[in-house]
């Protein structure tokens, strides 16, 4: 049977990952947040003092590292760092930085690929990220290029953090979001960017429940 994949791509803080977890519960598909992956192995660098834009140095530490996805009696994706769940590590405000850093090294999205295809091979997947739809899985049935104002985006990361009890200063995380935007655009392998049979949605001005409407018909059209 042909699996279905779904690829939701689009820059830091467009509401990628909660849309993918919420539409992945309701139409039963396997939910892969591939900026977990990239974060997992930015923390193993963070931990371990290395200069996550030095590529020989995390090209050196690729063979150390064991990244596996599960799923909890939360039903929430885990991930796992040789066997130790960092799921909450992971999501630490400083770590985004040194995701962003190692997910420019070939040798880094190389070592990832295939364990990003296979997913989509064997499930129904939705995945998210920044070149799903471009380089990961170029033949997605679906593939939606999610965006918002660096200006909302911020707004909600804010809130967000505050929610987890790790606030940071608004101008802060605006700050954070536009360099983020800056590297993910500019970098010489994968950049960010909008595949051409992408379908674009913003939702600067959608609260959640329209957005999730506004991907759920997109994906049924697709899907017909």
């Amino acid at each position: 049977m042909k699996t279905i994949s779904v690829a939701i791509d689009g820059p830091s803080g467009a509401g990628k990952s909660t849309l993918a977890k919420s539409l992945s519960a309701k139409l039963g598909y396997v939910y892969v947040d591939t900026g977990a992956l990239y974060r997992t192995i930015g923390y193993y660098v963070f931990s371990h003092g290395i200069e996550p834009k030095d590529q020989e140095a995390v090209t050196a530490i690729l063979p150390e590292i064991r990244v596996e996805m599960c799923y909890g009696e939360d039903g929430l994706q885990h991930m796992l760092l040789n066997g130790q769940d960092v799921t909450k590590e992971i999501r630490l405000p400083e770590i985004s930085m040194y995701a962003s850093a190692v997910s420019a090294h070939p040798p880094v999205r190389a070592f990832l690929l295939e364990m990003q295809r296979q997913l989509a091979r064997t499930n129904n997947v939705i995945m998210d990220g920044r070149d799903i739809g471009t380089v990961v899985l170029p033949d997605a049935q679906v593939k939606i290029f999610l965006t918002a104002t660096a200006e909302e985006r911020a707004r909600r990361r804010h809130l967000e953090l505050e929610q987890r009890g790790t606030p940071q200063p608004f101008e802060t995380v605006l700050q954070d979001i536009q360099q983020r935007d800056y590297n993910d655009s500019h970098r010489a392998v994968a950049p960010l960017k909008q595949a051409e049979d992408a379908t674009l949605l913003d939702t600067t001005s959608l609260n959640f429940a329209e957005a999730e409407q506004a991907v759920l018909q997109i994906i049924k059209e697709k899907t017909r």
